[in-house]
């Protein structure tokens, strides 16, 4: 009879922290496998397997590509790859596009993990902003596995766990010190029955490991929209079903609606300050102009009046831009 034997981990914000208490109420003999994916900036110096060998007696390392998992280890995602499990349930790294801004993401190890290891998998959701993690879980609840989420309240940053409980019927939403310990009790039951793994999602990951055709086989699950991809620039297809909404771009870069609000909302302040740069930079030209005019009168006086209006318009759209960043949400860097 199967049983619950892998238990994949995403987290952001606080997720350091968070991660090092959980690790900690975990038995040194514990018959699972943990995958964990945390936001890291890709300069991290990467130093989480460290730190989470120290903080409890399970043995914590950097996941390996091709790597076979074994019982009571943690495999870690190291800064800038993505964590996937592979078909023959191998670990893979993948330097592949960003989702939901991140690398490594959340959602890419849920799902290649839900179609892999379907009811064995238990899928955590800790602290993080934005909401990587909710399309995961709902892949994972698809294939048969549980789910479980740390209670919002207690959460450093919110955001992830309240998105997961807003649309995943998570089966517990625990304070971080019981989650530890309802893990070892689900890994002592038999895990649910096999369920037919949605044809959708096995597309989804597909297009993700840059499979042959991907544009044809997102025609399949999304209908196109009248947005671009904030990384690539691409067309982004809107995602059938499944809440948040979500785009994809068919070279693999994947939002959820707050993520790409914030991808928008960063590639609009590089527009702001770009146009600053441009406008300084003209009536920097035009003062050299003017000072070198050879008939000088009347068109260097031109010049000079053209470098005012361009200085005064860079200030206009410097008071425009520090009021746009005033409006925007916290994310995840």
């Amino acid at each position: 009879m199967e049983r619950f034997d892998i238990i994949a981990i995403g987290a952001s914000a606080g997720g350091i922290d968070a991660l090092r208490t959980l690790v900690a109420t975990l038995p040194s003999d514990l018959p699972a496998s943990l995958l964990i994916a945390q936001h890291l900036s890709p300069t991290s110096p990467g130093m989480l397997p460290e730190i989470l060998d120290r903080a409890g007696p399970l043995a914590a390392v950097s996941a390996q590509d091709e790597e076979t998992l074994e019982p009571a280890k943690i495999y870690v995602a190291p800064p800038d790859r993505h964590l996937l499990v592979g078909e023959d349930g191998r670990l893979r790294l993948s330097r592949g596009p960003k989702e939901n801004l991140a690398r490594p993401a959340i959602d890419p190890l849920f799902r290649s993990a839900a179609l892999v290891f379907g009811p064995r998998l238990i899928g955590v959701v800790l602290t993080g902003y934005l909401d990587d993690g909710t399309a995961g879980l709902q892949a994972i609840k698809l294939c048969g596995g549980a789910t479980i989420v740390q209670d919002p309240k207690e959460a450093l940053a919110p955001g992830m766990p309240s998105s997961a409980l807003k649309n995943v019927h998570v089966d517990y939403c625990l304070p971080l010190v019981e989650i530890g310990p309802q893990l070892v009790r689900m890994i002592a039951e038999p895990a649910r029955p096999q369920v037919d793994k949605p044809r959708d999602l096995a597309a989804e990951v597909a297009i993700f490991a840059g499979g042959a055709g991907s544009i044809e086989t997102l025609r399949q699950i999304g209908e196109p929209s009248a947005l671009t991809c904030p990384e690539c620039h691409g067309p982004l297809t809107l995602l059938r079903g499944g809440r948040p909404a979500r785009f994809r771009c068919h070279t693999g870069h994947a939002f959820t609606e707050q993520a790409l609000l914030a991808g928008l909302a960063e590639n609009t302040e590089i527009a702001f300050w770009n146009a600053m740069r441009c406008l300084q930079e003209e009536a920097i030209l035009k003062r050299h102009m003017a000072a070198h005019s050879i008939n000088g009168g009347a068109d260097a006086e031109a010049l000079l009046k053209d470098a005012d209006e361009a200085m005064a318009a860079a200030d206009r759209v410097r008071i425009i831009q520090e009021n746009y960043a005033k409006r925007q949400p916290r994310r995840d860097g």
